[in-house]
């Protein structure tokens, strides 16, 4: 008769054994990796473009394909249903939930339509309050940063996004059921080639009323006494400048909004540039 404790040692070690033999074994359990990519979330707005949620920090693309440039000439501009959501209270400025936040937004959108986009790495209302620049003199300060920027590098589109000081009755519209967050296209008339940047803005208009009719407003022209007259367009006959919607418009209404941008801006990037006409 064998030793009982030989015998247990035996048991022992086959059990230790066990789990490491029975995965060479055909059809045995596999060992699968903890490290599995976690699936995103998607939404869909009404124009059914699917944009991921939530949105990630705005980071500049990477590559040197990119054909759309965004920037943000007031990038501390602000929602008040935003700012009071997120706050507790109204603000029509905010050093986070603001204009760059929505932009971040816009970015995803257009990549996800396979339009590579940079986001100017400039956050310009923080850098003109640590320099006591005056809010009026935001289109010099970001100036230097946009004109360095086109000197490296050509884009196709280039949006300057704002957000509109008046109120939602004019900013607001609805499309079957589903309420919208209005754009404004605004022109400076003070150098020889605007109506180059009116004909790409007007490309934009039309495909975006194409989808959702009425969800623009009509042109901002701008000239003459007290004001910019050329809000940085003259550097390049691509830059538009896009208003959208104004501070009492929802996160719902800008993202619905934010989808039509961009797939407006698929379908005219993806067509032969027009010869550019009056307006």
């Amino acid at each position: 008769m064998k030793n009982p404790l030989h015998i247990w040692g035996t048991l022992i070690l086959i059990l230790f054994l066990f789990p490491v033999v029975i995965q060479f074994v055909p059809g045995g359990p596999t060992v699968k990796s903890s490290n599995l990519a976690k699936e995103s979330a998607y939404i869909v707005y009404a124009s059914n473009v699917v944009e991921e949620e939530p949105a990630p920090e705005v980071k500049e693309a990477t590559g040197g394909d990119s054909k759309v440039l965004l920037y943000f000439t007031h990038s501390h501009e602000a929602f008040e249903p935003i700012t009071k959501a997120v706050a507790g209270k109204v603000a029509v400025s905010h050093q986070t939930e603001n204009i760059v936040k929505v932009g971040g937004k816009l970015q995803n959108q257009l990549q996800f339509h396979g339009i590579p986009t940079d986001v100017l790495p400039v956050d310009n209302a923080k850098e003109m309050s640590s320099k006591g620049i005056p809010h009026s003199r935001a289109y010099a300060a970001i100036r230097p940063h946009v004109k360095q920027r086109l000197g490296e590098k050509e884009y196709e589109l280039i949006i300057d996004l704002h957000r509109d000081s008046v109120g939602p009755a004019k900013t607001t519209m609805t499309h079957e059921g589903e309420r919208f967050a209005k754009v404004a296209f605004v022109i400076g008339t003070e150098h020889p080639k605007y109506k180059e940047n009116q004909a790409k803005a007007n490309r934009l208009k039309q495909e975006m009323e194409k989808l959702v009719p009425g969800i623009t407003r009509s042109f901002i022209m701008k000239g003459g006494a007290g004001v910019d007259g050329k809000y940085n367009q003259d550097l390049d006959p691509s830059i538009i400048l896009i208003e959208l919607g104004g501070i009492g418009n929802t996160e719902d209404e800008l993202n619905r909004t934010v989808s039509v941008i961009a797939q407006a801006a698929s379908t005219m990037l993806s067509e032969e540039t027009p010869s550019y006409a009056e307006y």
